[in-house]
């Protein structure tokens, strides 16, 4: 079991029901494909939390043991599961927590965090302070979200809720089907220009993969914030610091990153008006039980001969 950064992987399910195989689980993160394959070739079976771990052409063909690869949810851009299949590997997922409440819930906690500074503030109670900032409203400012999926809609509800003016943009965007929950479609340079909070809420592809880049960042207000929970590399981090720096955004709540765990040379972690979090969006109670769960029967299964909910090609890199 990889990448159990919390170490709590062993109390979600019935690990000891797998009988007299050997689970070993591991805190660390194995790093690059020569940490992953010196750590994983004696092993038949692994299971891979999300994406936190690549298991690419190059490092499946390094693991001549390796007969079952199980990722926790249904799908695994990081796996390249059709090079696992030439290799006779079988690749299982695992069902999730639909709808997506947790991501959902971890993004309006970072832009409250951003809005009301709730970290700069813990910290100098803390220390013995008291009142350092001043909060923004979120009531009649515009909350702009950059996908209206499984994730964006129910983002754009609480929006909502709070009496924002809720604007959607993607390249896709059904403009009937927006009007009918309640937000309006827009163009994505208006969406950047007007918006006080920017939310993006796309899965990663190569379409997707720097969308939000210099000139993008740079047609926002200066007040504004940009809040990300989707894929790191989806925003140009570069450009992200510089902006942050200059001060042309308000501040940035990021739950993911380009490289993951974030390295401690990163200058994110010294950039302003930021509020980072180690990819927490999907990691709860109720998300754990179902992948782990769900893992112990992919296992289980296989042993059988009877592999279970298999990803093809398409479910990969």
């Amino acid at each position: 079991m990889l990448d159990d950064y919390q170490q709590v992987a062993a109390t979600y399910a019935a690990w000891d029901s797998l009988g007299a195989q050997e689970v070993t689980f591991l805190a660390e993160h194995l790093g690059d494909a020569d940490g992953i394959v010196a750590a994983l070739e004696p092993y038949d079976v692994v299971v891979a939390m999300r994406e936190r771990t690549a298991f690419t052409a190059d490092v499946l063909d390094r693991l001549p043991n390796l007969g079952l690869l199980v990722t926790t949810g249904p799908a695994n851009v990081a796996i390249d599961v059709a090079a696992a299949h030439r290799r006779g590997v079988t690749v299982s997922g695992t069902g999730g927590v639909s709808p997506s409440t947790p991501t959902v819930e971890m993004t309006w906690g970072l832009i409250h965090a951003l809005t009301r500074h709730i970290p700069a503030e813990d910290r100098a109670v803390r220390e013995g302070g008291w009142q350092h900032t001043v909060g923004r409203d979120l009531f009649a400012r515009r909350l702009g979200v950059v996908g209206l999926g499984g994730l964006g809609r129910p983002v754009a509800t609480v929006g909502l809720a709070f009496g924002m003016d809720v604007v959607a943009w993607s390249e896709n965007l059904d403009p009937d089907e927006a009007r009918a929950h309640g937000v309006t479609p827009v163009g994505k340079r208006e969406l950047l220009e007007t918006s006080d909070v920017v939310t993006i809420h796309l899965k990663l592809s190569e379409r997707t993969t720097g969308l939000i880049g210099r000139d993008d960042l740079g047609a926002m207000k200066p007040t504004a914030l940009l809040v990300n929970t989707s894929r790191g590399p989806i925003v140009d981090e570069d450009a992200l610091v510089a902006a942050l720096h200059a001060g042309t955004i308000g501040g940035a709540g990021l739950d993911v990153f380009g490289t993951e765990p974030l390295p401690a040379d990163s200058p994110l972690r010294s950039a302003p008006n930021t509020v980072l979090t180690p990819h927490l969006g999907y990691v709860t109670e109720g998300t754990y039980e179902v992948f782990y769960r769900d893992a112990v029967e992919d296992i289980r299964a296989w042993a059988d001969g009877s592999p279970m909910r298999e990803l093809g090609p398409d479910d990969g890199a």
